[in-house]
């Protein structure tokens, strides 16, 4: 199954099981989507649960918190988490800190989502990755899918979650095949907000990464077991609430850390991960821990230098060398 086809049908799913929940945004609806996430659920459920809107992130977006605050779930999608810009003062300050500030009398069951962070040849404003940005802030829990699995089983805990959920997908995944479980089919199927997912077991060194990351950290692991280096591989998949417990519990059997992300790496998810590490198993650790992330500036336009900004395999070695020394004249 496909990313796109995973999204496709939880969302459905859960439109089906509950007429509370409807979906808004630009093109979701007669284009069926600018990525075609939506197919089809025009058709099937109408133009009052799956509504156009026009080009107006700051709109569209106060109109869900809206709905939310009266018991409706809506889900909002954004072209790109780049335009999300435009509505943050919505998703911050309205949808993320309402449950505080009324004492936990309102609660704003809403879904942000969209593709984020690079995809290939969009240039600086279309390519950022807000993971951090919205990982920083109390009140939103904050959810970045790599598999199919993941996909289909943590947009439907968003979606049925009562709290604002920022859902970051990642364009170059939708086309993307993985195999799915017959429990994942299975439309009760739902993945726990906040809980990581070992995807490959090893002893020498653990590897955190999310979103597309994971792939690359999965290809450079094999990489590194011809090499004799067994790499555990950690999915996040939960930006925020972090699963702390797991990153740290491998960290003690390998006793080293290399963190994987595309962001910036100021302030980045993977410092946030170094910063428990370091707290709470400094004693365990072998070797100074390691962050390969994307390049500190805006991403560049050109393909060259677009491949330069972005973290690639030949990082990830280098990486790992740093923090895994094996032969002398290897790294």
């Amino acid at each position: 199954m496909t990313v796109r086809d995973a999204l496709n049908s939880a969302l459905d799913e859960e439109m089906s099981a509950d007429p509370k929940v409807f979906l808004m945004g630009e093109e979701v609806g007669e284009y069926q989507g600018a990525y075609k996430i939506s197919k089809g659920l025009l058709e099937k459920y109408g133009p009052d649960r799956v509504l156009d809107t026009p080009i107006t992130e700051a709109g569209f977006a106060g109109i869900g918190v809206g709905a939310a605050y009266y018991g409706l779930r809506p889900i909002v999608e954004f072209m790109t988490f780049n335009f999300s810009m435009q509505a943050i003062d919505h998703i911050i300050n309205s949808a993320a800190k309402s449950n505080y500030m009324s004492a936990g009398q309102i609660n704003v069951p809403i879904v942000f989502r969209g593709p984020n962070g690079a995809a290939a040849g969009v240039g600086a404003q279309h390519s950022q990755c807000y993971a951090a940005w919205f990982g920083a802030c109390p009140g939103l829990k904050v959810l970045a899918p790599y598999s199919s699995e993941d996909a289909r089983g943590l947009l439907k805990a968003a979606i049925r979650d009562p709290d604002p959920v920022v859902f970051l997908e990642n364009e170059l995944l939708y086309g993307e095949s993985f195999p799915i479980s017959a429990e994942a089919l299975d439309s009760s199927f739902c993945l726990p907000i906040g809980k990581a997912k070992i995807e490959r077991e090893g002893k020498d060194v653990t590897i955190t990464a999310f979103s597309k990351m994971v792939g690359y950290a999965l290809k450079a692991s094999e990489i590194l077991a011809k090499e004799g280096i067994s790499a555990e591989v950690i999915n996040l998949r939960s930006i925020r609430p972090l699963d702390t417990a797991t990153i740290n519990a491998s960290v003690r059997k390998t006793n080293r850390l290399v963190t994987v992300e595309e962001g910036f790496p100021q302030h980045g998810v993977g410092a946030e991960i170094c910063a428990s590490v370091i707290e709470e198993s400094f004693i365990y650790l072998d070797a100074p821990v390691e962050r390969i992330a994307g390049a500190d500036v805006p991403m560049p336009y050109a393909a060259n230098l677009e491949r330069m900004a972005v973290p690639q395999h030949s990082s990830f070695e280098l990486g790992f060398c740093v923090v895994v020394p094996t032969k002398p004249n290897q790294c």
